[in-house]
């Protein structure tokens, strides 16, 4: 008999199966990473080749290491790195370029020249976004126009467009055999290419990119009773299992938080800092640089949502990891920012990617500003966490006036939650108490919530939010002057990063 849901849980450095139980609590999980490859300045790609079996070997993995029977499995969600683009041969199943991924730049160009072109306001008012080089649509008219042949192929029906949460269903359900060439609102309002009004592909936007319409997958609901497919027999988990849910990454973890009320907001930690309140069956324009999204869809209506994005927070740590060697490791940075007392007057904005939201600054790039012979690698690392803290004010103050709700507590979730200093920090940064839930993978959590509500698993969504329990608060510490003087500095620092390309 049923009694699991499952998500695979494909981010931006990795992959993740997890098993989760009627009372929402993990029952066996296993991550793999993947390769990040870089072959020019601000470029970055993904093999979508081994995304797809890095994730065929967590759910072996997990599934082994759990003891789990798949006839126990109710029902498998997705949730994924949002807007990273991939392009690939429907008869074969072999990808015809690598994927791009969401923090790649090199569409800045054809961003520019869409905006003197005088469409942003067309993009903004049918998508709720700014043309940027985040999504995934300037992504694919790029390997349209640069990849020999692929135009053609498109063209003709050989090529087919999905972001990753449609390439993994794709294959779990068959690939070539038949695969569901789907996906959801919530990954679809994040291309520049649905229209929020019709949650339909959008012709007029399609035309203004060149994106040929038969390329896009179906459009469904994040949660579907009538199942997008099922897993193969031949495939990683064996039998046939519904995949039927299907969630962003960043609106599932609202799901997962159970931020079902209009007002509520959740922040997420990860290789960038996503925060979204949820605004109801409400379409709120933004005035102060957020996007207007889906937050979910349900058989019985869509719940849209203001999401701040912000691109580099964990991708930092990476960062003084991999490139400087100041660290081993993430769970380090903990017990060396606690070695100092400040950050000695420095201030570091991750700016490796332009500035995300609320700025829009596709010029912007990484400053460290303050610098001294008094500063040490200590500092250095506590402030890489205080920038997470403080991009985190700067969407928390434009949600305060696009909505004129004052958040009286902040949900969080993430790798990065388990870090007790930074939620500290965050809680100070901002002002307001930080809630910390049992279960941290909140992401995959909403997946599978979503998949377990189509199945039945779930009867509603009340049933969700009695699985939700707080591990921890972090209450503020800081007055009110120190807090300000602090963020004024921050602002500081953020205004030298901008506008540093192409002067």
């Amino acid at each position: 008999m049923a009694q699991y849901a499952a998500a695979v849980d494909q981010g931006t450095t990795g992959t993740r199966f997890m098993v989760f139980d009627r009372e929402g609590q993990v029952v066996v999980s296993m991550y793999e990473e993947h390769t990040q490859i870089y072959p020019q300045p601000g470029w970055v790609e993904h093999d979508a080749g081994e995304i797809w079996t890095k994730t065929r070997r967590v759910i072996k993995g997990a599934l082994a290491k759990g003891s789990i029977e798949p006839a126990e499995i109710a029902g498998i969600g997705i949730t994924n790195q949002r807007e990273t683009a991939i392009i690939w041969d429907p008869t074969t199943g072999e990808p015809l370029c690598n994927a791009i991924v969401w923090q790649d730049t090199r569409t800045r160009e054809m961003c520019q020249q869409l905006i003197a072109d005088g469409t942003e306001l067309i993009f903004r008012e049918k998508t709720g976004l700014p043309i940027a080089t985040y999504f995934s649509g300037p992504k694919v008219r790029w390997m349209l126009d640069h990849v020999p042949g692929l135009r053609e192929k498109a063209e003709a029906g050989e090529a087919v467009f999905g972001n990753v949460d449609t390439w993994v269903i794709w294959n779990l359900t068959g690939g070539p055999q038949g695969g569901a060439h789907v996906t959801d609102v919530t990954n679809a309002s994040r291309t520049m290419l649905m229209n929020l009004h019709t949650l339909d592909w959008d012709d007029e936007l399609l035309a203004i990119l060149s994106i040929p319409r038969q390329m896009l997958p179906s459009i469904r609901p994040s949660s579907d009773p009538a199942f997008y497919g099922t897993t193969q027999v031949d495939g990683p988990v064996g039998i046939a299992v519904p995949v039927c849910g299907d969630l962003g990454d960043q609106q599932a973890a609202l799901f997962g938080q159970t931020c079902y009320d209009a007002g509520e907001a959740k922040n997420t930690y990860g290789t960038g800092c996503f925060m979204l309140l949820n605004t109801g069956a409400d379409l709120v324009p933004s005035k102060s640089g957020l996007l207007t999204t889906v937050a979910y869809g349900l058989p019985g209506g869509t719940t849209y949502a203001l999401e701040g994005s912000i691109a580099i927070t964990g991708a930092a740590v990476q960062w003084l990891r991999d490139n400087l060697g100041l660290i081993e490791n993430a769970a380090e940075t903990e017990g060396i920012a606690q070695s100092v007392e400040d950050a000695g007057g420095i201030y570091f904005v991750p700016a490796f990617s332009g500035l995300f939201a609320p700025y829009w600054d596709m010029d912007a790039r990484g400053v460290i500003v303050g610098l001294t012979r008094y500063v040490t690698r200590a500092h250095i690392v506590r402030a890489t966490l205080e920038s997470i803290c403080y991009q985190t004010r700067d969407v928390l103050e434009a949600m305060r006036a696009d909505s004129g709700i004052e958040l009286t507590a902040l949900k969080v979730d993430g790798g990065a939650t388990v870090n007790n200093f930074l939620m500290q920090l965050q809680a100070d940064v901002l002002g307001v108490p930080v809630v910390r839930p049992v279960v941290h993978e909140t992401t995959a959590l909403g997946a599978a919530y979503a998949a377990g509500l189509a199945t039945g698993l779930w009867s509603n969504q009340d049933e969700l939010r009695a699985n939700w329990g707080v591990d921890r608060v972090f209450e503020p510490r800081w007055d009110e002057a120190r807090m300000e003087e602090a963020y004024a500095g921050w602002k500081k620092a953020v205004e030298r990063s901008r506008g540093w390309v192409g002067k």
